[in-house]
C-alpha cells in the first residue's frame, strides 16, 4: 500500500523541524471516539488547521478564517496533506524557512462522531471545549473545500453585521450633570468601523467606503487578536512630531491611488487606529449595552500595538479634560452618557462634541483661480452647507488659506473633472468668476465664527474628507 504520509514527509526536513515523523510507536487510532484538533497556526498568514483522526492519519484542512459559529457564515477550508496521528497533540515553533514555519498552538481539541467520511464530503459532530456541533466539509474545486455549521447557533449567537454606520455626536457645551457622563479626547482623524474576523480586517468609513487598502499597517491588529471576532468603532489618526493627532498629516495618506504609493508614504507618515467603542463581540451585539459596560469589554481586548490602541476615558469632571486638551493643542473632547446605548447612524444628544476652536465640514461648490504667486493654481474654494440633509446648498463663503503646495495641487486635480456650467448654490451666490463644480467634495475647515449673514469668518482649509457624503453636511453651530 502507498504510504499516506509520503506527501507530508516530502515537504519537510524532519531533522530540522520538531514536527512528528509519523513513525513512532503508538501511532494507531485512540480508543473510543476518534479525536480532532484545531490548531492556531501563526505562519506567513494566520490561520487555523482542523485535523480529524481517520484511518491511521490526521486528515487535515487549513481554515483561513476559522470555524463558523453560525450557519449563515460558510468558511473556506483548504484540504492539505494527511498528517501523522501524533500531530493531534503537536504544538511548538516550526523553524523559519521551513514549510509552515511559525508558531503552532492547540486552540481546541476533543472527539468527534462521523456521519459521512467520503472523498468530497465529510459530516462530523465535534465535541470540543470551544467548538461543539454538527459540521459539513464539502469539496468545491481544486484543494478548496467549504466548512458549514449544520446545527442552529448557540443561544444568542448571530452573524457578524456588515452594514453598520457610526453613531454621531451633536455639537454642544459641556453637560451640566457631568457625573453621568464619560469624557474622551476628540480625535482629529477619519472615522472608521473595524470588522475584525479571525485575523482578517475590514475598515469602512461613515459612507461605507472600504478604507482597508489605504492603511495596511492596521491589519496587524486583527492578527494580534487571533481568533477573536469583533466590530470596533474608532478613527484612523496620523500624529505630528509632538504626538498630537493631525488631520493635515493624514491628508497625505487619504487619497493615494496605488499600493506602491501607500507603501512609500506609510514609512514617512504612519497611522494608528484609535478604538473607542465596541459594537459586536464574538457573535453577540453590544449595541444595547450601556456605554460604560461597552468600554469595559473594550478594555478586556487589551488593544495596544504599534498601529492600534484603545485610549482611556474619564467619568465626570469634563472641564478638566477640556482644559487639558486645549493646553495640548487638541481639537476638544467628546462627552458620552454612561448609560447610553449605541445608536448606529444617528446623531444623538447622548454624545456631545465640545470643541476648543470652531470647525465645520463644508461642501465645495466652486473655486476661484489664484492671483499673484498662485495665478496658475487654486485661489480659493467656494463652499456651502445644507440647511437640512439633501436640501438646498447655501453659500457659506470662500476658503483661501491653510493650503500647502501639495494640497493645492491635489485639491485642484479633484475639482477639474467636476466642472459644471451653472451654480449649485441656492440664493446668495459666490463672486463673479467662480468656476462651478458638482457638489461632491467635502472639506474640513477651522474658522473664527459665523457672521450674521451665515458666512464663515477667517476659514482655514484643513483637508478634504473621504468619509462623509456631501448631502449630509449641515451647519453645526
Amino acid at each position: 500500500m502507498a504510504d499516506p504520509l509520503r506527501p507530508y514527509r516530502a515537504k519537510r526536513d524532519l531533522e530540522r523541524t520538531p514536527e512528528p515523523d509519523g513513525r513512532a510507536d503508538g501511532a494507531a487510532a485512540g480508543e473510543g471516539h476518534p479525536r480532532f484538533v484545531i490548531q492556531e497556526h501563526r505562519a506567513s498568514h494566520l490561520h487555523w488547521d482542523l485535523r480529524l483522526e481517520h484511518e491511521g492519519v490526521a486528515a487535515s484542512w487549513a481554515l483561513p478564517k476559522g470555524v463558523p459559529a453560525h450557519p449563515d457564515e460558510n468558511r473556506l477550508a483548504v484540504h492539505t496533506e494527511d498528517h501523522p496521528i501524533e500531530y493531534l497533540e503537536f504544538h511548538g515553533e516550526i523553524p523559519a524557512g521551513s514549510y509552515g514555519g511559525g508558531t503552532m498552538e492547540i486552540w481546541d481539541s476533543g472527539t468527534y462522531e462521523a456521519e459521512k467520511f467520503r472523498d468530497k464530503e465529510v459530516i462530523v459532530r465535534l465535541h470540543g471545549d470551544r467548538v461543539q456541533g454538527r459540521y459539513v466539509l464539502f469539496h468545491t474545486r481544486g484543494r478548496d473545500w467549504m466548512i458549514h455549521r449544520m446545527d442552529p447557533p448557540a443561544p444568542g449567537i448571530e452573524p457578524m453585521p456588515g452594514d453598520l454606520r457610526p453613531m454621531l455626536a451633536k455639537l454642544g457645551p459641556l453637560p451640566k450633570d457631568d457625573a453621568g457622563w464619560a469624557f474622551e479626547i476628540k480625535w482629529d482623524g477619519v472615522r472608521a468601523l473595524a470588522y475584525v474576523d479571525a485575523g482578517h480586517l475590514e475598515l469602512t468609513g461613515r459612507n461605507g467606503s472600504d478604507f482597508t487598502p489605504r492603511y495596511p499597517e492596521i491589519r496587524e491588529m486583527a492578527v494580534a487578536l487571533g481568533s477573536r471576532r469583533v466590530v470596533l468603532d474608532g478613527e484612523v489618526v496620523a500624529f505630528d512630531p509632538q504626538g498630537r493627532p493631525s488631520f493635515e498629516r493624514l491628508q497625505s495618506r487619504m487619497h493615494l491611488g496605488s499600493d506602491s504609493q501607500v507603501r512609500r508614504r506609510m514609512k514617512d507618515i504612519p497611522v494608528a487606529y484609535v478604538a473607542f467603542d465596541l459594537l459586536w463581540l464574538e457573535g453577540r451585539s453590544t449595541l444595547s449595552v450601556p456605554y460604560r459596560d461597552r468600554r469595559h469589554l473594550l478594555e478586556e481586548l487589551e488593544l495596544q500595538g504599534p498601529s492600534w490602541r484603545a485610549p482611556g476615558y474619564r467619568e465626570g469632571d469634563g472641564q478638566a479634560l477640556l482644559e487639558a486638551s486645549a493646553q495640548q493643542g487638541l481639537e476638544g473632547v467628546v462627552a458620552k452618557r454612561l448609560d447610553a446605548p449605541y445608536e448606529p447612524g444617528r446623531r444623538s444628544a447622548c454624545w456631545l462634541k465640545i470643541k476648543n476652536r470652531p470647525s465645520q465640514d463644508v461642501v465645495v461648490g466652486g473655486w476661484l483661480p489664484g492671483e499673484g504667486g498662485r495665478a496658475k493654481t487654486l485661489g480659493a474654494l467656494c463652499v456651502g452647507v445644507y440647511e437640512e440633509p439633501g436640501g438646498e446648498l447655501s453659500y457659506a463663503g470662500r476658503v483661501g488659506s491653510g493650503f500647502t503646495q501639495a494640497t493645492l495641487a491635489s485639491t485642484l486635480s479633484q475639482l477639474e473633472p467636476l466642472r459644471r456650467d451653472d451654480s449649485p448654490f441656492a440664493g446668495r451666490q459666490p463672486p463673479k468668476g467662480t468656476i462651478f463644480v458638482e457638489p461632491q467634495l467635502v472639506a474640513h475647515v477651522e474658522f473664527a465664527e459665523w457672521t450674521r449673514t451665515a458666512t464663515l469668518r477667517a476659514p482655514a482649509f484643513k483637508g478634504l474628507r473621504e468619509d462623509i457624503e456631501a448631502p449630509g453636511v449641515i451647519r453645526e453651530g
